[in-house]
């Protein structure tokens, strides 16, 4: 009786240091933490978030949504799949997403080298070497006595009507759009994915005249249906003549946080005269993230 006793006894033992050595096992975290450091977003208003993806064994995985553009930002994912993490991406979403890939409007990405991965907006375009060019007109109506109401993304200085804007060709999810400033309200003159041609909106803007859709090329005549608190035909100079990026679809009817080129029209600006853009607020954005 006492032999069995005793060989219970170490029996148990056994098991409990078995059992002892699976806990051991057990205890690396299923989970861990990612944290986003990114500057430049914009919040994107009620119809879309961000969301961040991993990509594992060459498959996004979601890492989470957000509004907030506050940072550091840190969320709670898988740690075996974040250690196999090659690449970190931030898309734009639809608030109720029907789709669980990501969408095609990625803002930001980054390969990880060890804890962390540099990201940027290179995917989008590199806008580094984006120039610029427009001219004061009205091409759409007969009136000769507004021209300064107008804005047209062309050079003439040959004589003849060229490209006005040398722009990279963007990711697809994205657009380009020009604005004009008017007394610090932003109004677009279109949206526009090739700049050697007209705008999306050519043959049915609301503010063109009458007479026509003006030239192949973007721009735009501000010469009817002003907005609220605006009149037309308006005068430009002094104005800000913008050309951003958009997601599409577009999240906002004002700018969005990508501005590659802008400029003030001179008081003194001529018409139908080549006037030279500068480099945009923001030509990129950046950040980091640390696993």
């Amino acid at each position: 009786m006492i032999r069995k006793t005793i060989l219970a006894v170490m029996a148990l033992g056994i098991f409990a240091t078995s059992c002892s050595s699976d806990d051991d096992n057990n205890s690396t975290p299923s989970t861990a933490d990612l944290t986003l450091n990114l500057a430049g977003l914009e919040a994107l208003g009620s119809d879309f978030v961000y969301e961040g993806w991993i990509i594992v064994d060459g498959s996004p995985v979601s890492t989470g949504t957000f509004t907030d553009v506050t940072f550091p930002k840190t969320f709670t994912v898988d740690a075996t799949q974040l250690t196999a993490a090659t690449t970190f991406v931030l898309s734009i979403e639809p608030a109720v997403d029907a789709d669980p890939a990501p969408a095609a409007t990625k803002i930001l990405a980054g390969d990880f080298s060890g804890t962390s991965a540099n990201v940027n907006s290179n995917l989008v375009a590199d806008f580094s070497a984006a120039t610029g060019t427009y001219i004061l007109a009205t091409p759409t109506d007969m009136d000769d006595t507004n021209e300064a109401s107008g804005v047209w993304f062309l050079d003439n200085t040959s004589g003849t009507a060229v490209t006005g804007l040398d722009l990279p060709t963007l990711a697809d999810g994205w657009k380009y759009e020009g604005w004009a400033v008017i007394d610090g309200t932003p109004v677009s003159t279109g949206n526009f994915t090739d700049a050697a041609m007209a705008d999306d909106n050519a043959a049915t803007s609301p503010f063109k005249g009458d007479a026509g859709n003006g030239p192949g090329f973007p721009g735009e005549d501000f010469l009817q249906n002003a907005p609220a608190g605006m009149t037309f035909p308006t005068d430009l100079k002094g104005a800000t003549i913008v050309v951003s990026v958009e997601p599409s679809p577009d999240n906002s009817p004002a700018p969005f946080t990508l501005k590659p080129l802008a400029h003030v029209v001179p008081t003194d600006a001529m018409n139908h005269t080549a006037i030279a853009m500068g480099a945009g607020p923001v030509v990129s954005l950046s950040g980091s993230v640390t696993r």
